[in-house]
């Protein structure tokens, strides 16, 4: 007997199974396909498992400082299976919680490997047997993995994947990371800190190239004074792999080419959407450079079908595709006054050392879209907090409009402004100038307060610099 549904959604990651809590909320009859671990990707192999690493890393770091701070503390080391043991319990642990939010919230759970058969209707298939489900809404929320480009390809033992590098079976002495975006600078941050001598190579002109441009520059600066070698503007030709090493041929853009040998190579070259294998072409959904097509309210173009999170493209962020099922089933849901997702209000984090945010413009692409900018900026060193804290080094930088004052975009680099974001986030969402930012009171002694700061300075009216 086929089971049916109002909603079934393809993926249980955080884009996956928010959207069916929300519709069972809203009183559709939900259920989450899923082929493999509960919660998906980001939270079994992305986002938390790298944030719990980076945390023992973090650690590590601050005892290697201790006697700044007036403490003792001798011979420190650290133990990486139980470092990653920790991290797989955290990633575990969370899974547990999204099972429990979904029975909680009565979506059922079908495990299995989900393709469109005909008309509102999917195909499971578990262990070689197949049962059909049938919706009236089928929502594909399958995510994306690794891109691998020629020549470089893993082999999951010397040249890892972002899976590999979560699971690592030794510390290696030197490390090459191809790419230097969120995923990659991460893991630089977490391998350089606990030792690895760490290259990183990307092929822009700077790293973290999605960043406003002088806060890719002064991310270098930190990631070199910590002992990274960073190298822009640069292509790996090859990889050979030996015994028990690689030998990578770098070729800048002048030309030039150089060999190094590292003991692991870390892939991270951005990624490709989950699209195969979904039935989506008989289906008539349209795919175009690995990603499916969609419009503001998450739309295929196929009645009925619909698709959000990292399969349908960029940003590729947990929080947006959390937001973007939540709009998508409202609207299924008939639920009134929807406005689409506003891409250029979702803040983006990276957890690397020191941590760098931002939301909206970057002042160079306001400028390119024809914006008169004022530009505020305020440095760690001049907040008494960052200062206690031992965390003096970084910037907090906002971009506004001159003629009406809106706050076009927001950039840090520091201690805690993956926290300190969502400020200037909630801001832009609500149309805030520069007006009710000035008049907004922050609280003494906090990071916040250069948030104040910086907005003061983007209208000479900066008080503590």
């Amino acid at each position: 007997m086929t089971k049916s549904f109002d909603v079934v959604v393809v993926g249980s990651g955080p884009g996956g199974y928010v959207t069916a809590i929300r519709a069972s909320q809203l009183g559709l009859k939900a259920a989450v396909v899923e082929r493999a671990e509960v919660g998906g990707i980001c939270l079994n192999w992305g986002c938390i498992p790298t944030k719990a690493l980076l945390r023992s890393s973090e650690i590590f770091q601050l005892f290697q400082h201790a006697d700044d701070f007036g403490l003792s503390a001798k011979d420190i080391k650290f133990d990486l299976k139980k470092v990653v043991e920790r991290s797989r319990a955290v990633a575990a642990q969370l899974s547990n919680g999204v099972s429990f939010l979904l029975k909680k919230n009565k979506v059922e759970v079908i495990a299995g490997e989900g393709k469109l058969k005909s008309k509102g209707v999917l195909s499971v298939t578990k262990d070689g047997k197949s049962e059909d489900v049938s919706a009236k809404h089928i929502i594909i929320a399958t995510g994306a993995r690794a891109r691998t480009l020629p020549g470089l390809e893993p082999d999951g033992k010397l040249i890892w994947t972002y899976r590999e590098a979560l699971l690592p079976d030794v510390m290696p002495k030197s490390l090459l990371v191809v790419g230097s975006g969120a995923i990659g600078i991460e893991f630089a941050s977490f391998f350089n800190t606990l030792g690895a001598k760490t290259t990183v190579v990307e092929v822009m002109d700077r790293v973290l190239p999605v960043e406003d441009a002088e806060i890719s520059a002064l991310a270098q600066k930190a990631f070199e004074k910590q002992g990274m070698t960073i190298h822009t503007g640069t292509t790996v030709e090859k990889l050979e792999t030996g015994k028990n090493n690689v030998t990578a041929t770098l070729k800048a853009k002048d030309g030039k080419t150089e060999t190094i040998t590292v003991d692991r190579v870390i892939l991270a070259v951005g990624i490709v959407g989950n699209t195969e294998n979904l039935g989506l072409e008989a289906a008539g959904v349209k795919v175009e450079r690995g990603h499916i097509v969609i419009n503001e309210w998450g739309e295929t173009g196929v009645p009925g079908l619909y698709a959000i999170g990292d399969v349908a493209g960029p940003p590729w962020l947990a929080h947006k595709a959390s937001h973007e099922g939540v709009i998508c089933v409202e609207r299924i849901a008939g639920v009134e006054g929807l406005h689409p997702m506003e891409t250029k209000n979702i803040p983006g984090c990276t957890y690397c050392w020191p941590q760098v945010a931002s939301v909206g413009l970057t002042e160079e692409a306001a400028k390119a879209a024809g914006h008169k900018v004022k530009v505020g900026r305020f440095p760690f060193i001049g907040n008494g907090k960052a200062i206690a804290l031992g965390e003096p080094e970084g910037l907090i930088k906002t971009v506004f409009d001159e003629s009406t004052g809106e706050l076009l975009g927001a950039h840090m680099i520091g201690a805690e402004v993956t926290e300190l974001i969502q400020g200037y986030a909630v801001a832009k969402t609500l149309e805030t100038t520069e007006a009710e930012l000035i008049h907004t009171v922050f609280p003494h002694p906090t990071l916040s307060e250069m948030m104040h700061e910086s907005v003061l300075d983007a209208y000479d009216r900066v008080l503590h610099i």
